[in-house]
């Protein structure tokens, strides 16, 4: 019956749905530790808990996650009187900023004014990571046409965004 009461309690009381069997491998997970934990006097790893069960170690992290409370990537997790620090704060992209999305998506507008021509020559050459001469093979052209191509086709992507 306390069994149950605690399946249920997991089930009910989780701001995410997880589930079945991932909440019935996490009262497992839960059951072991504590079990460990009494034999050991000290709180067990998860590759002890993984080897208990015998499941791989990421089930049991998994399983942990899963039945933990979300987080607000709002919340303060560090305060110096006026100034806090949140969880966004901490796991901030670099790479992925407002800037750069809108750099890509001039980019992509620049691309798609292209002729169909200009784009496969693009694509084979930095796409694929094809040279020049194979560029040319493939599409039935010297060497000389594909570096002209695709100079103007770069010409004019800068053009477009600089504009």
């Amino acid at each position: 019956m306390i069994a149950g009461e605690l399946r249920r309690f997991l089930r009910d009381h989780s701001a995410i749905r997880v589930s079945r069997s991932t909440r019935d491998t996490a009262y497992k997970v839960l059951q072991a530790k504590e079990r460990l934990t009494a034999e050991s006097g000290r709180e067990p790893t998860v590759e002890q808990i993984a080897k208990a069960l015998d499941i791989p170690r990421q089930d049991v992290v998994f399983a942990l996650e899963a039945i933990s409370d979300p987080v607000s990537l709002y919340d303060p997790i560090y305060s110096d009187g006026g100034e806090s620090a949140t969880v966004m704060d901490q796991i901030g992209d670099s790479r992925n900023t407002d800037e750069h999305w809108l750099e890509q998506i001039a980019l992509e507008e620049a691309v798609k004014r292209l002729d169909s021509r200009e784009k496969h020559i693009l694509a084979l050459r930095f796409y694929d990571g094809r040279t020049q001469m194979e560029v040319a093979k493939a599409v039935g052209i010297s060497q000389a046409q594909v570096s002209r191509l695709e100079k103007n086709a770069i010409s004019r992507i800068k053009k477009e965004l600089n504009s």
